[in-house]
């Protein structure tokens, strides 16, 4: 079994919720792959600005997946900016295990994260990727925290 962060944005974390499904666009073909069924998925939340005020990186749920990788483009995740016509068509079935009633604070977990080798540039272990593997340690500080 293996762990996973997915990164996605505040608008498409309503959609995974609703439709309980995680997609990544093809560039990251090689990673989605490797996810299998039973292997478990935090959805982090990126860092946005809504209006004047910066909403900080957070973690809003587990999932666990429940089928391999298959391709549909249909149009239900948002593209963000910057994305041209992104319609995230690899996709994995999901099944939550829990949805946070508080997101986790990802910022405070950044000094115990194993993951994270440079906690200064923290941002670089996330940046231009969808999703990134974990470890199982990692996993369980932030499932303790939430």
């Amino acid at each position: 079994m293996q762990f996973w962060l997915c990164i996605t944005t505040e608008e498409n974390w309503k959609v995974i919720k609703q439709k309980n499904v995680w997609g990544v666009p093809e560039r990251h073909k090689n990673t989605i792959a490797r996810v299998k069924p039973g292997d478990k998925l935090l959805i982090y939340l990126k860092q946005e600005r809504d209006k004047d005020k910066i909403i900080e990186p957070r973690i809003a749920a587990a999932y666990e997946a429940t089928s391999e990788v298959f391709k549909d483009s249909s149009r239900i995740f948002k593209t963000p900016p910057g994305m041209h016509n992104e319609s995230f068509p690899l996709r994995i079935k999901l099944k939550p295990i829990k949805i946070f009633d508080k997101p986790v604070d990802f910022k405070s977990l950044i000094p115990k994260l194993k993951f994270i080798k440079n906690k200064q540039k923290w941002t670089g272990h996330l940046m231009g990727k969808a999703m990134r593997e974990i470890p199982e340690e990692d996993y369980k500080l932030i499932m303790g925290s939430a």
